[in-house]
């Protein structure tokens, strides 16, 4: 894609992209000869490393979830932790395998509302390297257990606490720092790490499986241990947040660490210009005073912002996307495959090599014309795989039936195609970027609790669903897909190219999500300008202030036609 060669006049956006375009005021210091203003790369190696290092955290929850989709088909596991059935063979009951899959959705749900306060006392990079220990401590407990699958539980019950918090802290880390012009595509970055330790996992499980000992579950299981410590150690290589450096009165080092993201001197326009941003930001909320949780919804805007951070964190588990990827081996087993964990590396594989082309589309076609596609795609590929497994398939004797069963699979990597290239990485990306500062850290944990509430739903109830109405549980999923192109098309503004104090101010201005892709933004000197004339006024004043600038701003800029 030519991502190192590509640059723009004013920052480091691509030219002709006129809905992310701001236009500056005359600036005295570039007159004056005192500061940089050369052309700014597309992507950096530093923005680069930092984005692959930091989605290590993606990698570590992905492969979680795809080697444990395969121990629940392996020998050995089900003779250690499961019961003999009636045939005398050993398999889980409903309730057991429920909890082994769904206690780590409980950890993550606990990881996620216990992270904020740690990640803004201590910042997000030292917190990155604590949780990634806990997740290997979780690990070493599973390791060791022989025949407890209560141990196992339990084990990823604290493997799920790293895991949540690593869900809040690599977007949140990487929102904050990554330069603008890439932001979207680095944050789906940490989806195409999950995609990809999906994919390693079902092709570790599927090379070991067949061993006649507990290798075949211990080695994908010991793997998964060294991903945390190469996180742990290598993000204390990087730079913390500026954003929550400058917050805690490290200006300098903000500065830096934004220059060097860019790649830049610390005196360049751009870096300027967006600390002045982070200045107009952190100025205000001190004139607030400090802001107690209640906030969180009756902030600027905030009401609205969580409330439609926890609707799209739902919605990305109720696209159906993990009834796949947690039971995808015992899945394809029902369709007649003679081994279904080829069929679980081959949805695997197409999940992250799509993802890779969702990198491309984040930034290229921008978040709500591609999650309205990716929702239409999802709804239709859904209808046809459960009308085809409820209604044609041959549930008591699949190999009756396989054309059905080729069917179903083709649609099954139909929607992946959908879901990896829009709504697998894209809501990461917007729920990093919907919060103002003082309260990114604290709505994030609430925002994504609610992926994590119904990861673990998902997780927990899709045996006792399936065993009573089978395929017909992705009338569902098609269902909760078509409600998200609405949800998106009435309330997702476009967030493409934008600083994340500028997304901040288009909210506060009630801007039309319709109409979000033509809004230009007033400039940090107006917003500033504001700020000190309402410095004693109440939040309503500067709310209304802002919507009349909001307005008057695209007025005079001819973007509504």
């Amino acid at each position: 894609m030519g991502l190192l060669s590509r640059s723009k006049r004013n920052g480091a956006l691509p030219e002709g992209n006129k809905e992310a375009e701001i236009r500056f005021p005359p600036d005295p210091e570039k007159e004056a000869g005192t500061y940089d203003d050369q052309p700014v790369r597309f992507l950096t190696g530093w923005s680069m490393s930092m984005g692959i290092l930091v989605s290590i955290g993606g990698f570590i929850f992905g492969y979680d979830t795809g080697q444990i989709s395969g121990f629940l088909a392996m020998d050995d596991f089900l003779k250690r932790f499961g019961t003999v059935q009636s045939d005398g063979s050993y398999g889980f009951s409903d309730i057991r395998s429920g909890l082994i899959v769904g206690l780590l959705s409980i950890g993550t749900l606990l990881g996620a509302l216990t992270v904020a306060p740690i990640a803004d006392r201590f910042g997000r990079k030292y917190s990155m390297t604590v949780w990634s220990l806990v997740f290997a401590l979780g690990v070493v407990i599973q390791i060791a257990a022989e025949n407890s699958w209560v141990q196992v539980a339990v084990g990823r019950l604290i493997a799920g606490a790293g895991v949540g918090s690593l869900s809040i802290l690599v977007p949140m880390y990487v929102s904050e720092t990554g330069p603008r012009q890439v932001r979207g595509a680095l944050v789906s970055t940490y989806q195409l790490f999950i995609t990809l330790g999906i994919f390693i996992a079902d092709a570790i499980n599927y090379g070991t499986e067949a061993m006649p000992n507990s290798g075949s579950w211990r080695i994908p299981m010991g793997i998964g241990f060294i991903p945390p410590l190469i996180l742990g150690l290598g993000i204390l290589v990087f730079p913390e947040s500026p954003r929550h450096a400058y917050r805690n009165g490290r200006a300098e080092e903000a500065r830096a660490g934004m220059a060097k993201m860019y790649g830049v001197h610390g005196h360049h326009r751009e870096v300027r210009r967006e600390i002045a941003e982070i200045k107009e930001k952190h100025d205000f909320e001190i004139s607030q005073g400090k802001r107690p949780w209640i906030e969180l919804l009756t902030g600027p805007r905030m009401a609205y912002r969580t409330l439609l951070g926890i609707v799209l964190q739902a919605l990305q588990q109720l696209t159906g996307a993990n009834f796949f990827f947690y039971y995808g081996t015992t899945i394809f087993q029902a369709t007649g495959l003679s081994n279904s964990f080829v069929t679980a590396m081959i949805l695997g594989g197409v999940n992250f090599g799509m993802t890779f082309f969702g990198l491309y589309v984040v930034e290229k076609y921008g978040r709500r014309k591609s999650l309205i596609v990716g929702g239409i795609g999802m709804t239709v590929t859904f209808v046809v795989f459960a009308a085809v497994g409820g209604g044609v398939l041959d549930y008591q004797t699949p190999t009756n039936t396989p054309k059905a069963g080729t069917v179903m699979i083709v649609f099954a990597c139909l929607f992946i195609v959908f879901y990896a290239t829009t709504w697998g990485p894209m809501v990461w990306c917007i729920v990093g970027e919907l919060f103002p500062s003082q309260y990114r850290a604290r709505s994030m944990a609430l925002v994504t609790s609610s992926n994590w509430t119904w990861n673990f739903l998902i997780a927990f109830f899709t045996p006792f669903i399936t065993s009573d109405i089978h395929f017909y549980y992705g009338f569902v999923f098609a269902g909760c897909n078509f409600a998200a192109v609405l949800i998106v098309y009435f309330f997702v503004c476009e967030t493409q190219g934008k600083t994340l104090e500028q997304i901040d101010t288009m909210y506060v201005a009630k801007v039309k999500p319709w109409k979000s892709s033509k809004w230009i933004a007033p400039d940090a000197e107006t917003e500033a300008l504001v700020d000190a004339q309402l410095h004693k006024s109440n939040t309503n004043d500067r709310i209304q202030q802002k919507e009349d600038i909001g307005k008057s701003n695209l007025v005079s800029n001819g973007v509504f036609h």
